[in-house]
């Protein structure tokens, strides 16, 4: 029976005969086909996959040589381009739509010989923190099927999580990577932004938006982070920065006294389950005591960054989402109009869904006249403010450690009526956003209620290569969570 622990056993027990891609492959097959009730997947890819793994067994057997991801198995977020391949991020409003071309991060994923076994589901647009906002229907926790598994990238995580493929991409505007990490048990990295092309994933809010990988350890974060990062001409916003050799440097044989910090207002915020503040400042006391130096800094901004991330956010969204009219492509209403203007609007009432139309509706208010400064220049106003005293903060720290979510993942439904309260669940997250520095959700814990979670760790901007060391660190001393076998 085929068996994945990780990356580096895999292409071992490829090299030694004991394993093949096209034996991985039907695993994962198999094992999609009986967690349908999960709605991970809303495209599968079997053919072809197994079609690729056929000639990846073929060459490896010559003794072609073999790229760094040969035969991994790869699921990617419906919001990520994939030439000749749906792509719809998971709204009406691009039903039949086929990509034209691929994502940078695939391209360099396919070069390594990565194999793409599908599209996974994920909420509209990758708006919403619980993968219910989706067109394809919601995503189950695996854990508790009860659960939401936290979003946007539910299906990503779940992928993961249920052993439905090796590692999966997903994206983070706010959190959507780390948020539904935690749920599910998982690892969740949100790389510093521009450290991975946004060529080819389909735009929310674009001084936002990263792609972020999902695996079971640090290592094959390593692996999948190092062929994926590095500048790119196709996107202007993609760092020339040098690309550090992640897989064979993330570990650390002396491990150093790090420097750590953390937010007291984090620790004190009403929102923050009792349960998870114990488990934090009970982490606190294991680091001091294996001597590190960590200290409780104050951080007054912390009430202004839900409100300032959807402030802009949703403009930037309003602006991105003009495109999707049902002109050129995408839903177009049967409806007939007498006019451009109710061609639009009915494209557009039909096309997306509910969490779509207030953030576009919000986006649209705090840009219009009147409410510009108001609202737009004062969010970007605390925007800057928090990069400055980030900035100050890592001149005297190497990490920043928080909870990932102030609770643990919540029944279905449960906040889908009180768009305040779902909002305010992204507290810990959005910040890394802000500023764009890389964070990254450990799951580390488990809850009383049977659900994980976990610490967030964050470095300075382009610091991925000590954030995955110092990680690395933490799942081997501190991992008291083992997730049970799906």
């Amino acid at each position: 029976m085929f068996i994945f622990q990780s990356i580096q056993d895999y292409h071992a027990a490829l090299q030694n005969g004991t394993a093949s891609c096209e034996e991985a492959v039907q695993f994962y097959l198999k094992r999609i086909d009986g967690s349908k009730q999960l709605n991970a997947f809303i495209n599968l890819y079997a053919d072809e996959a197994l079609e690729q793994a056929r000639a990846l067994d073929a060459k490896r057997n010559s003794g072609g040589s073999t790229g760094k991801l040969h035969g991994v198995i790869v699921g990617l977020k419906d919001v990520i381009c994939y030439k000749d391949h749906p792509v719809s991020a998971s709204s009406k409003s691009l039903s039949g739509f086929t990509s034209t071309y691929n994502a940078t991060a695939l391209d360099r994923l396919l070069e390594e010989e990565a194999i793409i076994i599908g599209h996974l589901n994920c909420d509209e647009f990758a708006m919403g923190s619980t993968n219910e906002n989706s067109t394809y229907g919601k995503v189950l926790n695996a854990l508790d099927e009860t659960r939401v598994p936290g979003g946007s990238s539910g299906g990503a995580a779940v992928a993961v999580q249920a052993n439905l493929c090796m590692v999966s991409l997903g994206s983070d505007t706010g959190g959507s990577v780390r948020q539904p990490a935690d749920f599910c048990g998982v690892i969740g990295l949100k790389p510093t932004y521009g450290r991975i092309s946004r060529h080819g994933l389909i735009a929310y809010a674009s001084s936002f938006d990263q792609i972020g990988i999902f695996a079971q350890n640090i290592q094959d974060i390593a692996k999948i982070f190092e062929v994926i990062a590095g500048t790119d001409p196709l996107d202007s916003t993609s760092s020339s920065n040098p690309v550090p050799d992640f897989s064979d440097s993330f570990q650390i044989r002396n491990t150093p006294n790090y420097r750590i910090a953390f937010f007291k207002e984090a620790l004190e915020h009403r929102g923050l389950d009792p349960e998870i503040r114990s488990a934090f400042r009970t982490f606190i006391g294991k680091l001091k005591t294996e001597g590190h130096s960590v200290k409780e800094i104050d951080f007054q901004y912390l009430d202004y960054i839900v409100p300032s991330y959807y402030v802009l956010t949703t403009a930037e969204a309003s602006s991105n989402l003009s495109r999707y009219d049902g002109v050129k492509y995408g839903y177009r209403s049967a409806a007939k109009t007498n006019s451009l203007t109710n061609f639009y609007k009915k494209n557009r009432s039909e096309g997306f869904g509910k969490e779509v139309k207030r953030r576009i509706l919000l986006g649209t208010f705090v840009l219009s006249e009147g409410y510009y400064d108001a609202y737009f220049t004062k969010a970007q106003q605390v925007r800057k403010l928090l990069v400055d005293k980030t900035k100050l903060i890592f001149k005297n720290f190497d990490i920043i450690l928080s909870p990932t979510a102030p609770s643990t993942a919540f029944k279905i439904g449960e906040k889908m009526n009180d768009p305040i309260a779902m909002y305010l669940a992204d507290i810990y997250t959005v910040y890394a956003n802000l500023v764009g520095i890389p964070g990254i959700s450990l799951p580390l814990f488990r809850h009383t209620n049977g659900m994980p979670f976990g610490i967030q760790a964050m470095t300075n901007r382009f610091k991925e290569l000590p954030l995955l060391q110092f990680s690395h660190y933490l799942m081997q001393q501190f991992k008291s969570l083992e997730n049970p076998t799906l």
